[in-house]
């Protein structure tokens, strides 16, 4: 049997890239399971949620949301620090970059060595990695709760921090007049979720809990399609939860029996693989997630570094 092809390096298709209009001036950009993006308009300026890997990614995103609207982007918002999400960001010539504080601390602890990371796992994403200027530095963060008014009718954007997840630096963009949450990666969609960096038990309870009281009603993950109306929305909750607590359940049993990492990644695998084995970048993720949730109950606080050596090894630790 041929061993699995790294991470996502094999995956080479194009997805195809859908632009919704959620409300007046309220934009989504979804791919097949690629990271999604999205845009908020003010009075006469634009909001941007994420950035994507590249500023050529980034372009090509701007161009499409430019046959709605020409307004300047005047505030660029990074909802965590992963490469795939803030490397693009010189193509927004935002005046202001906005992030949480723990994201700008990250970055500088170990951005240089997810960028790397990252670009092993997922080269597709890096279209033309060359117009990368460097790391992405935020130029303003906050510690819970920001507010952008958008002027005229249209509102306020809040941004909160509503507990560690994804990683600690998580945040949400939330407009209540049109009850439309950007969730970032704290909630998928019919998406399998990379937890290499966060915290499992945090982000099961208390995160989602604080999340779902804000009781959107369409919601944008971090990747899969838009969730519209309670329902769908509470699904993608539903769903996220549900392979954090699978996880957690899983490895935890194996620990408790005294078996190995290998052990703990088999039977997390089992566990899911019939419900969300054929979801975007399952087998990519779950090495290091195992890895992440086998570190988090044997009482290592903060996620250990992901160099690309690390990557390698872990993968072929668990996915040989």
């Amino acid at each position: 049997m041929a061993p699995k092809a790294f991470a996502s390096s094999a995956d080479v298709a194009e997805k195809e890239q859908r632009l919704e209009v959620l409300a007046d001036g309220v934009y989504a950009l979804t791919a097949e399971g690629d990271p999604n993006v999205g845009a908020i308009e003010g009075e006469d300026f634009l909001v941007a949620f994420e950035a994507l890997a590249t500023p050529v990614a980034a372009r090509e995103w701007l161009t499409k949301l430019r046959e709605h609207t020409d307004k300047p982007v005047r505030y660029l918002v990074l909802s965590h620090y992963h490469a795939v999400r803030v490397l693009g960001a010189s193509a927004f010539d935002a005046e202001v970059i906005l992030a949480h504080d723990n994201t700008r601390a990250l970055i500088a602890e170990r951005g240089k060595q997810d960028w790397e990371s990252e670009f092993g796992r997922m080269p597709r994403l890096f279209k033309e990695p060359e117009s990368i200027p460097g790391l992405t530095w935020p130029t303003m963060t906050f510690s819970d709760t920001a507010t952008i008014d958008l002027g005229g009718d249209r509102g306020t954007l809040e941004l909160r921090h509503l507990g560690r997840g994804h990683t600690e630096g998580d945040i949400v963009a939330w407009l209540p007049q049109q009850r439309i949450l950007f969730a970032g990666d704290l909630v998928e969609a019919q998406a399998a979720l990379y937890t290499g960096d966060a915290f499992h038990r945090a982000w099961s309870t208390s995160t989602l809990d604080n999340l779902a009281a804000l009781g959107a009603e369409t919601l944008i993950g971090g990747r899969g399609a838009v969730a519209h109306g309670r329902d769908a929305v509470d699904a993608a909750i539903g769903q996220t939860r549900h392979f954090l607590e699978v996880m957690l359940r899983e490895v935890g049993a194996v620990q408790e029996r005294g078996g190995t990492l290998k052990d703990a990644f088999d039977a997390t695998h089992a566990a899911l693989v019939d419900r969300y084995g054929g979801w975007p970048i399952f087998e990519h993720c779950l090495p290091f997630d195992v890895s992440r949730v086998w570190d988090e109950l044997s009482g290592v606080e903060r996620p250990v570094i992901w160099t690309a050596e690390r990557d390698r090894a872990v993968w072929d630790q668990l996915q040989s």
